[in-house]
């Protein structure tokens, strides 16, 4: 195990994605979603997207947001033409490490990190689609999971356990 007393979070680059898409790999076999995924969600919204590394070394995780709709995710691996104009919540997109580097607290600093950005941005919550049975690990980062109808129909390509979950950032 790699000692990662030394990474940290920092901006993704365009040479970084074919570390995050074999993190990707890894972490989320049922949910594929390729390079050409990651390199469209850099392109469009690079603010949101991160690896934690040493310094510029080979990421050992990553995360990628940008605005979307409130109750609604882009299907499974699938490019989008842009940022929504009526986006209304930060959407967590994705939020992976590699097995070697889970269980220091990383995930805890990003999400934290996600939520300051979005709040000084004026963003009232953070949104995202909890896979892999995560909803308790996302319930412990602040998110309650949001039921409805339009919600269930558009998690079809995630998963009959897929369960849409919102942290809302304004006291």
């Amino acid at each position: 195990m790699p000692d990662l007393t030394t990474f940290a979070w920092r901006p993704m680059t365009e040479s970084d994605l074919d570390a995050v898409a074999a993190i990707a790999f890894v972490s989320f076999p049922d949910h594929f979603e390729g390079r050409p995924m990651f390199a469209n969600r850099l392109a469009l919204a690079a603010q949101g997207c991160f690896v934690l590394a040493d310094g510029d070394g080979e990421p050992m995780g990553y995360a990628v947001s940008y605005p979307w709709r409130i109750d609604s995710a882009p299907p499974v691996n699938s490019l989008i033409d842009a940022i929504p104009a009526d986006a209304e919540v930060i959407y967590l997109h994705d939020l992976a490490l590699r097995p070697d580097a889970r269980g220091g607290g990383a995930t805890r600093a990003i999400v934290e990190q996600l939520a300051d950005q979005a709040r000084s941005r004026g963003w009232p919550a953070i949104a995202l689609v909890a896979v892999n049975d995560a909803v308790g690990f996302w319930t412990k980062q602040g998110f309650e999971v949001r039921e409805n109808a339009a919600v269930r129909t558009k998690l079809a390509s995630y998963g009959s356990d897929a369960r849409y979950m919102i942290r809302r950032l304004q006291d």
